[in-house]
């Protein structure tokens, strides 16, 4: 699946190319320094989480769908959480993981990594999910090392300007 994220002034661009030839598009509101959606994309691949964001997309969900999804499987947000549809367990682990990078990003990326695993090990379990075992030091150094290189392209760009990704299911 072909992922282009377009820099825009007010917001984002998200334009998909499925394998299967299928599109959808979405918008999406600056939220940090990056995309929200490519803290998903490194996390995701890193972890070889192929029923998060990302493969629920490239099974053919559309983006704005995957809200309504999680409210479905029986979790609207960490404040009502109750253990969720197995189904969806995935998705809803990396979530929380891309908030706990999301947080590390914007101080820096640059502490203890067992901080950054101490802090998506508690989204999940408010989550009611377990964390993936895959997270270890090695894997949050692959994590931050995408992301600052991400941010890195992003910052660079001019509005209009857009970063191509291929997704391809990481298992």
């Amino acid at each position: 699946m072909r992922i282009t994220i377009t820099r825009e002034a007010r917001e984002d661009r998200i334009d998909i190319c499925r394998d299967d030839g299928s599109r959808a598009s979405t918008r999406l509101p600056h939220k940090g320094p990056i995309p929200h959606d490519f803290v998903h994309y490194a996390v995701e691949r890193e972890l070889g989480i192929d029923t998060g964001f990302w493969g629920l997309v490239a099974a053919g969900h559309h983006p704005e769908a995957i809200q309504d999804m999680a409210k479905a499987a029986g979790h609207a947000s960490a404040k009502r959480a109750a253990a969720p549809d197995p189904g969806f367990a995935a998705a809803i682990q990396s979530e929380r993981i891309v908030e706990a990078f999301e947080a590390d990003h914007w101080s820096g990326g640059v502490g203890d990594p067992a901080g950054v695993i101490a802090l998506a090990e508690a989204g999940c379990a408010q989550s009611c999910v377990a964390l993936p075992p895959l997270l270890d030091d090695r894997a949050v150094a692959n994590i931050r090392q995408a992301i600052a290189d991400f941010a890195e392209r992003w910052t660079m760009l001019a509005p209009g300007a857009a970063v191509s990704l291929d997704w391809d299911a990481p298992r």
